[in-house]
């Protein structure tokens, strides 16, 4: 047993196919080479956890050496947010579709695992973004993301008018359905279908992407990820708007409102096999040439 990673987490995403038998595997495999597990309440109807093993995500965090992550990005995108405020890293299982992110395969977790647990393992650290809401000067809610934040309209027909300013200066003002501020995790994500460009892992850099604008001159940006984001509206007509984070909604946001985006203190950490590589996963999931 490595002596960093003693007690180890798991999440899973209960409605995923295989997700029962892996877990079962998991907790066998781990159990029998004397970890101590751990469990989010996710696992708690799919296998039987001892009750005084449930932990809520943050607990994980806070608990925890690790956490592995079984299921697709979401998944994990889920456990990152709850445990980067520890600096607990996290391993991904992918059950899901697409995963770039869950990387291990489970026909091979098990070995794979027991390398990077042995301490065999390449280590990343992914830079999160932080999302404040500003109404009449007070911060209201706060969030982090992994992928990207999307401003985007809500229950109406209507494009919403963005006026984007960086680290104060403005930027431009533009009717669209939306922009997206992604992290370069988030680049193989909605952002890539909103036409951004692939950047990789490791770039400090943060990028905006404008989701179906009205001028098709209003193109993706690149910036700083040092930069200060602040999407504003404009106060014609009626505006509703929503922002995501990831997999959490803030709605109804208010034409008066600010959003406040930057980098997050925190990044996250994310452990792969000794043999994972980035190219790889692009030529396997967006089947490009493998020559």
């Amino acid at each position: 047993m490595n002596a960093h990673f003693r007690i180890i987490g798991i999440v899973a995403k209960p409605n995923a196919k295989r997700v029962g038998p892996t877990l079962r595997n998991l907790f066998d495999h781990l159990a029998r080479r004397g970890f101590r597990i751990l469990f989010d309440p996710s696992c708690r109807d799919i296998i039987e956890a001892p009750s005084d093993a449930i932990r809520p995500p943050e607990a994980l965090g806070r608990e925890c050496d690790v956490v592995i992550a079984v299921g697709g990005d979401g998944t994990l995108l889920n456990a990152a947010r709850a445990v980067a405020p520890f600096g607990t890293p996290v391993i991904g299982i992918n059950l899901g579709r697409i995963g770039f992110l869950v990387d291990i395969s489970p026909d091979h977790a098990l070995g794979k695992l027991d390398e990077i647990l042995a301490g065999h393992f390449l280590a990343e650290e992914r830079l999160m973004l932080q999302t404040r809401i500003q109404r009449d000067g007070r911060i209201i809610h706060q969030e982090l993301a992994v992928n990207e934040v999307v401003v985007h309209r809500w229950i109406t027909p209507s494009m919403i008018e963005i006026i984007t300013r960086i680290d104060g200066r403005f930027l431009n003002a533009q009717r669209a359905d939306g922009l997206i501020i992604s992290t370069p995790t988030g680049s193989t994500a909605y952002a890539l279908s909103g036409g951004g460009p692939i950047l990789y892992p490791n770039l400090d850099v943060i990028e905006l992407v404008p989701i179906n604008p009205h001028t098709l001159t209003n193109r993706p940006i690149v910036i700083a990820s040092d930069s200060k984001v602040e999407i504003a509206f404009a106060t014609t007509g009626e505006m509703r708007a929503e922002v995501t984070c990831d997999t959490v909604s803030i709605p109804e946001v208010l034409t008066d409102d600010r959003i406040l985006i930057r980098k997050a203190d925190k990044s996250f950490k994310l452990l792969h096999p000794v043999d994972y590589d980035f190219f790889e996963i692009l030529r396997a999931k967006l089947n490009w040439s493998k020559n």
